[in-house]
């Protein structure tokens, strides 16, 4: 049957890196052969140059043309097997770029996974409620400063003439209780006093009295 059918290779299967490199390869020869052909026309060149016409250089003629037309050959074979590597390239370039496509739609698939993973933990109407009890925290907090704001403020009733007539009626009165005796500089409310339960009179009484004798 294997000689009829023949067998299955059993060696590396080829890849087109390899195959490049055989065809780069049969190129570097081709070009071995068409530096020996051109160093060989440049021989029958020198020799034509030199030489009468004639049946001899007719015949050294038809040599250099047969060369040249295997120069031809050489340069057409040469031509063709680089428009292979060419094209093996390209496909080498294209096979490269789905390569690269294919792991970026892996990585891409994976992390689509592990997305969904994770944001399958996060509990949107608890993140709502969170915030729905920091807004309140926040207005519990700006309410307690303005009350506390409050207390320092002057009364909105009190305007600046009555405040004048306050300090002015302070200075009647201060000036009042100088011309009876009280405490200079001092109004009323700020004078000791001496409570009624207490008989005797003050000492200020006893000297007034010692200085009348």
């Amino acid at each position: 049957m294997n000689r009829l059918f023949g067998s299955t290779a059993k060696g590396p299967k080829p890849t087109l890196d390899g195959a490049i490199s055989g065809i780069d390869k049969r190129i570097e020869s081709i070009d071995v052969k068409l530096a020996g052909i051109n160093a060989e026309l440049g021989t029958y060149q020198s020799k034509l140059s030199r030489m009468r016409d004639g049946p001899g250089k007719t015949a050294l003629k038809q040599k250099a043309l047969k060369v040249l037309q295997r120069r031809k050959q050489y340069e057409a074979q040469r031509d063709q097997l680089q428009s292979q590597v060419w094209n093996m390239e390209q496909a080498g370039a294209m096979q490269d770029n789905l390569k690269n496509v294919m792991t970026t739609v892996d990585a891409l698939k994976s992390t689509n996974k592990e997305l969904r993973r994770q944001y399958g933990k996060v509990d949107i109407d608890k993140i709502e409620r969170l915030q729905d009890e920091m807004a309140d925290l926040l207005d519990v907090g700006n309410e307690i400063q303005e009350s506390l704001a409050r207390g320092y403020d002057v009364p909105e009733d009190v305007d600046e003439a009555e405040l004048d007539a306050e300090l002015e009626a302070l200075g009647h009165e201060v000036e009042l209780d100088a011309e009876l005796g009280g405490a200079v500089g001092l109004p009323s409310f700020m004078q000791e006093e001496v409570p009624d339960f207490i008989d005797e009179a003050p000492q200020v009484e006893g000297k007034v009295k010692e200085a009348a004798r």
